[in-house]
């Protein structure tokens, strides 16, 4: 069985927002810098690992999850990273030193670390739906009756 869940336009780019955040506050915690673009690969990302979760069906287990959603994430950021660094030049990142990387843009040791961060974002973009879909925009979140 799937799980069933539809985002309003409010709250998809409200946990857009949401997303992107935690992904930059994750790299400005372990690497000390961000860039702007990291914010809006981590928002897209975000809202990414929730469709799969609701694809998926409901007895997938996390971990399972957890390893696609690190797929996803290695994935994207092999293309955000040609684009953004390669492409316009832009440097944001270079792996190019680290063990197992692929033109400089991922590298397996920090596919491995998706994995535990893919299960946090599962989980949070969870939470998040079921406490939005309780509520309503009306300028102000009021509780459905």
């Amino acid at each position: 069985m799937q799980l069933q869940w539809t985002r309003r336009p409010s709250e998809t780019i409200l946990c857009g927002c949401i997303g992107g955040a935690v992904y930059y506050t994750v790299e400005l915690v372990w690497r000390g810098h961000s860039h702007w673009t990291m914010a809006l690969l981590g928002g897209l990302l975000f809202l990414i690992l929730g469709d799969m979760e609701q694809r998926l069906d409901a007895a997938t287990p996390l971990w399972v999850k957890a390893i696609l959603g690190s797929a996803i994430v290695t994935a994207f950021e092999l293309a955000a990273g040609i684009w953004i660094n390669l492409v316009l030049g832009l440097r944001v990142w270079d792996y190019s030193r680290m063990p197992l990387n692929l033109l400089g843009q991922i590298c397996l040791p920090y596919s491995f670390l998706w994995i535990p961060l893919s299960a946090g974002a599962i989980r949070l973009n969870r939470r998040l739906h079921s406490t939005l879909s309780r509520c309503t925009w009306t300028g102000k979140l009021t509780e459905h009756s």
